[in-house]
């Protein structure tokens, strides 16, 4: 069982990540950038030919400092076999380098008891620092829904008070409409950039959690909805993103087609949410991105 002042203490060790070039291209490709190599926006972030390239993407963030699987530490008190990824957000406070050395910090920053039987939120930031500067680079903060957690709150240890609800996507017909289709191996290719699990490419083990073939991360697909969102609102300067949000809410397998449909909102924000129309699926939902214009 959860005990939430234990975990929101838990003790985190900085992790210093030194990053090169290699592994910029490397995530870029694998979210399936170059997939026309004639394309001057996206060579931008897969060429290293041209002075000044590549750019990092911005959601590059999301693998830089990992910090492993912490909640499979029995101490958590946490169901690891029953967590699945919630919500993702990231603010960015200035361009990621294509290169160098970054130092995240991470903590919990919220426990919320859904109530016995309907799991419990645990959400946690990690700040990326540049370690030459020592300025701040981005905030991640990742929120994981732990299924099998919920009914730890007491009187004395209530837990957290649920965050303001994200607005959701608009109803209307969006403004734009973006169609991609993710490759037969991307998940073999994601998994060389941080998750190893081998729910990604391991046939034996997806059936055994009740997938048909191995699924695509998670963090994969916000990827590619954030480079849509990069591309068609920012005009693929990654100066201009600063901050990208979504909630998952269904897996992606390798080879589907996703179709990132876009609402702007006033000129510095955009929701959006990723759907498979062939499973007729929402993938990604509640997205938002705020923009500078």
């Amino acid at each position: 069982m959860i005990d939430p002042v234990k975990l929101k203490a838990w003790a985190f060790a900085d992790i210093v990540h030194s990053y090169g070039t290699d592994d910029t291209l490397r995530y870029a490709l694998a979210l399936g950038l170059g997939r026309d190599p004639t394309d001057a926006a996206q060579l931008k972030f897969v060429n290293d030919t041209v002075a000044g390239m590549p750019l990092a993407l911005p959601t590059l963030a999301v693998v830089l400092g990992f910090p492993g699987s912490w909640m499979q530490d029995p101490a958590t008190g946490i169901d690891f076999a029953q967590i699945v990824h919630g919500e993702e957000k990231v603010v960015w406070h200035r361009p990621l380098p294509a290169s160098g050395t970054v130092v995240a910090r991470h903590r919990v920053t919220r426990i919320v008891d859904k109530g016995p039987g309907r799991g419990a939120t645990v959400t946690y930031d990690k700040v990326l620092f540049d370690q030459a500067s020592g300025e701040p680079l981005a905030t991640v903060t990742h929120t994981t829904f732990a299924r099998g957690n919920g009914g730890f709150a007491t009187e004395a240890v209530p837990g957290d008070a649920a965050p303001e609800a994200s607005r959701p996507v608009p109803q209307r017909a969006p403004d734009m409409v973006v169609d991609i289709p993710t490759l037969p191996q991307q998940a073999l290719l994601y998994r060389l950039c941080a998750d190893r699990n081998p729910l990604h490419s391991d046939p034996e083990v997806a059936r055994a959690a009740g997938f048909e073939r191995p699924i695509l991360h998670g963090l994969c697909t916000w990827g590619i909805a954030g480079h849509a969102v990069l591309a068609h609102a920012c005009g693929n300067d990654p100066a201009r993103l600063k901050s990208l949000f979504a909630r998952f809410s269904a897996p992606v397998f390798p080879g589907e087609t996703l179709r990132v449909e876009m609402h702007r909102e006033g000129p510095h924000d955009l929701y959006f949410r990723a759907r498979v129309p062939a499973r007729d699926r929402t993938v990604l939902d509640h997205g938002h991105a705020r923009i500078d214009a």
